[in-house]
Formats: C-alpha cells, sequence, structure tokens
C-alpha cells in the first residue's frame, strides 16, 4: 500500500528514530508534522526534508503539556486536512539508573516524556480518527521494558512496560473503528541517547547495533500495510549479542 499524501505526526523528531523515520516516510511522499522539545533541532529536520522535496511542518513543545499538543494536532490538521499516523517516539531516559539512585525528578522526566506525550498525543488524534474510519498509531517502547536490566534503568524500563501495555489497550478499546495500533520494541539502537547512559557504549560496540535508519524502516513497514492488517507489536534487535557486563557494573 502507498504512503503518498498520508499525513503522518512524528514525536522526538529531531534526531534519532524520530529523524530517520521523518526522512524514510517523506521519501514515499508521506507530509511529515515534525514535533520535538527542542524548535531549532526539528527545524533543522524540516529544512533536510524540503531540501529533499518534502512536504512538511515543525512544531517545538513539550508532549507533555496536552494544551500545546492539543493545539498543535488541531494546527496539523488545519494545514494538512486530516492526520493518518502518529508515531509516538519522544522520549528519553535518566542518568541514574538504578532503583536507589533515582530521583523524584528523573522519575517525572522519564514518565512524562515517554507515557504521559504518548497518551495526550493519542487522545488527541483519535477522535479525528474515529471520523475518518481508519488511522495508525505507532508507539515506541524498548526491549528495557520487556526485559528490564541496569543499562535500560530501573524507571526507564517500567515506563516502556507501560508503553507496550498502552498499546494492546488501545487495539482492545478501538476495536473495529478502522484504528490500528503498533508498538516497535527494539533493542539496542545507535542514537545520541546513548551518549547519555552513565557509560557510553564505544565505537565498536555501536557498529553491532541496530541504526535509526533500520529501525525507521520497521516503523514504515507498519505504516505502509494496507488498513485490513496489523503488526500490534514487532521487536527489533540487533543480530549480534554483545557483552555489557563491564557498562552495567559500572552503573
Amino acid at each position: 500500500m502507498g504512503l503518498t499524501g498520508k499525513v503522518c505526526i512524528i514525536t522526538g523528531a529531531g534526531s534519532g528514530i524520530g529523524r530517520a523515520t521523518a526522512h524514510q516516510m517523506a521519501s514515499e511522499g508521506v507530509k511529515i508534522a515534525l514535533v520535538g522539545r527542542t524548535f531549532s533541532k526539528v527545524n533543522l529536520v524540516k529544512s533536510e526534508l524540503e531540501s529533499a522535496g518534502g512536504t512538511c511542518e515543525s512544531f517545538g513543545l513539550d508532549v507533555s503539556d496536552q494544551r500545546a499538543v492539543e493545539k498543535m494536532v488541531k494546527t496539523v490538521i488545519q494545514k494538512f486536512g486530516r492526520v493518518d499516523i502518529l508515531l509516538n517516539n519522544a522520549g528519553h531516559s535518566s542518568i541514574h539508573r538504578r532503583l536507589l539512585s533515582t530521583t523524584p525528578e528523573d522519575i517525572t522526566a522519564v514518565v512524562d516524556s515517554n507515557l504521559v506525550g504518548t497518551i495526550y498525543c493519542t487522545q488527541e488524534v483519535v477522535p479525528h480518527m474515529l471520523d475518518n474510519s481508519e488511522g495508525t498509531i505507532i508507539n515506541v517502547a524498548s526491549m528495557a521494558g520487556m526485559n528490564p536490566s541496569g543499562l535500560g534503568g530501573m524507571i526507564y524500563s517500567a515506563v516502556k512496560a507501560a508503553v507496550i501495555n498502552f498499546t494492546g489497550f488501545l487495539n482492545s478499546d478501538l476495536k473495529n473503528t478502522g484504528i490500528r495500533a503498533s508498538v516497535v520494541i527494539p533493542g539496542e539502537v545507535d542514537t545520541p541517547i546513548l551518549d547519555k547512559r552513565p557509560v557510553p557504549p564505544g565505537k565498536d560496540a555501536r557498529s553491532t547495533m541496530v541504526t535509526a535508519e533500520d529501525t525507521a524502516e520497521a516503523i514504515t513497514l507498519i505504516a505502509r500495510l494496507p488498513n485490513r492488517a496489523n503488526i500490534p507489536e514487532l521487536q527489533i534487535r540487533p543480530t549480534y549479542v554483545r557483552d555489557s557486563s563491564a557498562e552495567s557494573e559500572q552503573l
């Protein structure tokens, strides 16, 4: 099924998986609404897409700000006439990974960016999708949500598990409406978020990881399927399993 003419909102679009997916989908004719906390970063991606002939708009906002999300979705619909795809990709982990070192500020920030923002964005697009009797919601989780560990961290692992659960709830709550929800569950992906780990992986370790572009291809595959078909969960992980024990010991 072709994607030409579809409209997709991508959160966390300023770098990593969001940016790569924006490029992939735009190359297939999708109109993109780029959303990120740092406007300069999403605006740079907007320039990249437009230079390649893409159609897009950029928004600088915090997805845990419900009113800002509401305004953004209304603007997207006014500009493009519809929303066909929502990619809930925004999120980050905390510098503190263990139970007793994780601060209240860490907990609030990670819950807000990964889970609260995902819920708010979904709540805003679903009424429009219901009117159209179709829509695709793709949430980005993590293998940390299935196999929690020190590398993922306590709060990040817990919240990504919630994102996986939330996706299942959407498919139950919205069954037979034409709206489908899918969760992409990556293993380690070589993105800038790795630089914020307490012990960032080295170049050799990153060379065997899944790339942002690999993940973007998996996300686009889901969006490209005809509306009659859904992939509720898609895991994408490195083929080679690396030894991360030394990094875990330093947390």
